[in-house]
């Protein structure tokens, strides 16, 4: 079946190829049919948490190296790996939630019977049981969820308007491959906990599909979207940029890990060189694929910097 969906009229020069779309939605719904999980299943809740071990590797704590955190204890460490792991799990649903109201819109207006359609609902499925494992992960952690702030939640409420074309696959992106990049390293760190290791296991297995899939979407738009969608495109990913740098330093994690000036720990993580090292690290392998293809506009670029994310 040819998806008609994203095509232009027959005078554009390149035609949108839906058949080759239509292919890797399929092999995705094959792997998703076979190498999908149920949280509820694979993670041993019963499962005391080991003593000493912590929510995030130490090095990708935003403090660490720092001299506040070089004064810390080991328990005040451990605590704020638990509190930071609980923000990340927390953006986490927030942006899952977006992305499924973004493709629950996008399925208006596409074909129901299409395997890009039938993909798309797959996915969400996949980012439903992400959502609660996360949410049942900072509950067996002894944390609480964070809450977004009212300017947060307007936000979400009116991006899934606008994600429409490349910039639906770029923002899906954005919100997974940050997160992707570091959980391939962090998933096999012995300081872990048990759960938490399961976890990232789990998710990055079942984001690649997602990953893939948003890519394709944007490389097969690449030939026939116009000089606005490129621009659009292009640069309003870089307000990803402040965006994360404020949700990653967070000064309601200090204060909860019993830090007593958060906002000036704030400000020592985000001048902090070795998370630098980790943000710009996150960035990289999204960073290479903007750049190839031909998104990485000079305002996108420059927000990035600014924030950290580009050395």
């Amino acid at each position: 079946m040819t998806v008609v969906n994203d095509r232009r009229d027959a005078s554009t020069k390149t035609a949108y190829d839906g058949d080759a779309r239509t292919a890797i939605a399929s092999r995705l719904l094959k792997g998703s049919s076979s190498r999908s999980f149920d949280p509820i299943v694979e993670l041993d809740w019963e499962a005391p948490l080991e003593e000493g071990k912590y929510f995030l590797p130490p090095h990708v704590i935003s403090l660490y190296g720092t001299d506040l955190w070089n004064a810390m204890t080991e328990e005040e460490r451990i605590e704020l790996s638990r509190q930071e792991m609980a923000h990340v799990l927390s953006v986490g649903i927030w942006f899952e939630n977006l992305l499924n109201r973004a493709l629950l819109l996008r399925l208006m207006r596409e074909d129901p019977a299409a395997a890009t359609s039938h993909y798309e609902l797959t996915e969400m499925g996949d980012e439903c049981r992400h959502m609660t494992m996360f949410g049942k992960v900072i509950e067996r952690s002894g944390a609480r969820p964070y809450m977004m702030r009212p300017v947060d939640r307007a936000a979400m409420y009116a991006l899934p308007l606008v994600m429409r074309g490349t910039m639906l696959w770029v923002i899906t992106l954005v919100g997974e491959e940050l997160f992707d990049a570091l959980q391939r390293e962090m998933r096999t760190d012995p300081q872990l906990q048990p759960i938490v290791a399961r976890l990232m296991q789990i998710h990055v297995t079942e984001e690649a599909r997602h990953i893939g899939f948003a890519r394709d979407g944007v490389m097969r738009r690449k030939p026939i979207r116009g000089r606005f969608e490129t621009l659009v495109a292009a640069n309003l990913h870089g307000l990803g940029g402040p965006v994360f740098r404020r949700l990653f330093t967070n000064p309601q994690m200090y204060k909860r890990a019993g830090i007593a000036d958060p906002r000036q720990a704030a400000r020592i993580a985000r001048a902090n060189p070795y998370f630098h090292e980790t943000t710009v690290k996150a960035f990289a392998p999204l960073a290479s694929f903007l750049r190839q293809a031909d998104l990485m506009g000079p305002l996108g670029e420059r927000l990035w910097r600014r924030s950290g994310f580009l050395p």
